[in-house]
């Protein structure tokens, strides 16, 4: 049972363990092999899937595949122009993505190929990591599935949510003008089971209870139910068919 207190109004009005409203867009661009645009309220990012028929080097005859992710934040996707550079930040970002993509393929099934995501935010406010995370999953499913593969070797969904405490109040899917003054900021990574695949949390300048952390964890669960139910709807029917590339 998650505990409101004194509940304040949120700036954009929802409850504390209301996500913003959620979108996928497949196929939203036609040259890779799998693309969504994903959107979690102002924050849009598109995300790409791209088939190597080759694996890296330490790989090769291992029988196994590979899938690792890109990211970066657009020059316009935030009020302050983004230099086009690949920082400290994006490299923590991307290796995240990747890890969480990883955990829920079967790189065996894969084969001997490799799957780069490519996570590019279009417009920024608060949870570009996570949203990246969800939208990749599906651009990764649709790339996968065009392989036509007997057995698909994705073994489940992956999703991710960011949670915080704002004014002593647990709140789940913060944008930008929560997520900046958070007393703690979380971000947790969650197969489409209910199984932890990463839990990244922080105190800023303010300790949490192990009870404040239990109900984060809770509000980050239901909020990836709701979103492993809209990433199932987006991929329950195949994607279409693509011509042959000459």
């Amino acid at each position: 049972m998650l505990t409101t207190g004194d509940t304040r109004m949120r700036p954009d009005g929802r409850e504390n363990n209301q996500l913003r409203p959620l979108s996928f867009e497949r196929d939203f661009t036609d040259m890779a092999d799998g693309s969504v645009l994903v959107k979690f309220g102002r924050t849009h990012v598109l995300c790409t899937a791209s088939i190597d028929e080759d694996v890296p080097r330490w790989m090769r005859n291992s029988g196994k595949g590979w899938v690792t992710a890109e990211y970066n934040m657009l020059p316009g996707s935030s009020p302050e122009r983004i230099r086009r550079r690949t920082s400290g930040r994006d490299q923590e970002i991307q290796r995240l993505i990747g890890r969480s993509l990883r955990a829920v393929c079967d790189m065996t099934l894969l084969g001997e190929r490799s799957i780069t995501v490519d996570c590019d935010v279009l417009q920024a406010d608060g949870g570009t990591r996570t949203a990246s995370i969800c939208g990749g999953f599906v651009a990764l499913h649709d790339a996968i599935t065009r392989l036509g593969l007997q057995t698909h070797p994705l073994t489940e969904s992956c999703a991710a949510i960011s949670v915080g405490i704002i004014d002593d109040e647990c709140r789940l899917d913060l944008p930008y003008i929560e997520d900046s003054t958070a007393e703690v900021d979380m971000n947790v990574v969650m197969t489409g089971s209910g199984g932890m695949i990463e839990v990244q949390g922080t105190a800023e300048g303010k300790v949490f209870s192990r009870d404040q952390l239990n109900e984060l964890l809770d509000l980050a669960s239901g909020g990836i139910a709701e979103i492993t139910a809209a990433q199932m709807a987006a991929v329950a029917t195949p994607p279409a068919e693509r011509p042959a590339r000459g």
